[in-house]
């Protein structure tokens, strides 16, 4: 598969925006790394019979070892024909599983919305969005350019520019558009030490939600076009998180 490019591009009002937002929000990161709780690594989940009706193969091993701008073609993760007899409930659910833990999610979406967020995606590449951990949040940064999404952390981009490595990257298939309505969305954890499972399921449905709800989208359009406008405490009351 071609390779994307792992480097987030770099523009002089992007770049005075990324300063701006994180002048506003410094005052409100109280989370400290010290105070996060070690969770217990949970057991493999999933239904390997399920897994087995698609041609699935899953090891043992830990996301960590993932070519983040490398993402697996379809046919190298499930067996394409076997795919084509299943209903689109069946297959998103037998996606969904398989994807569980160890560093990977695994998401789907309606055809239509797809388009919906490649249309605006292709408009607005850019936005900044807040994860809540603990008393306090972190920002992180989203490249979109479908089929495929990057997410590092605002801090690190702010400190590296374009050297700032994606701490998420999402791919999104489209073998099962047209005959089943269906875009399945593969996401894989680069730095399991920085993100969990739960808060990347959170950052892509979060992601997602500003680029296809109406009323949010207009705060990714301010973010990219009219920079002076956007306030990032008004992405933080959409998400009902507390301005401290």
């Amino acid at each position: 598969m071609q390779r994307i490019s792992s480097r987030l591009t770099r523009t002089s009002s992007l770049s005075t925006l990324l300063t701006r937002t994180i002048k506003r929000s410094s005052n409100t990161h109280s989370l400290k790394s010290a105070n996060l709780q070690k969770q217990q690594e949970p057991a493999i989940p999933g239904h390997f019979l399920k897994w087995g009706s698609l041609g699935f193969v899953r090891t043992s091993r830990f996301a960590t070892g993932f070519t983040p701008l490398e993402p697996k073609p379809l046919d190298s993760i499930m067996d394409i024909e076997r795919a084509k007899t299943k209903s689109p409930e069946d297959l998103a659910s037998i996606w969904d599983d398989y994807h569980l833990g160890r560093g990977h999610i695994g998401a789907s979406m309606k055809a239509k919305l797809y388009q919906l967020l490649v249309q605006r995606a292709a408009d607005c590449k850019y936005f900044v969005i807040p994860l809540w951990r603990g008393s306090g949040y972190t920002t992180m940064f989203a490249q979109v350019q479908m089929p495929h999404m990057i997410f590092t952390g605002l801090e690190d981009y702010k400190s590296r520019g374009t050297q700032a490595s994606p701490y998420l990257t999402v791919k999104f298939y489209t073998e099962f558009a047209e005959s089943k309505d269906l875009v399945l969305i593969r996401g894989d954890i680069v730095f399991t030490s920085k993100l969990t499972d739960e808060e990347a399921e959170w950052i892509l449905e979060t992601a997602q939600s500003f680029y296809l709800n109406d009323g949010r989208y207009k705060l990714v359009e301010q973010f990219n076009k009219q920079t002076r406008d956007f306030e990032f405490k008004d992405v933080l009351r959409s998400l009902n998180m507390p301005i401290m």
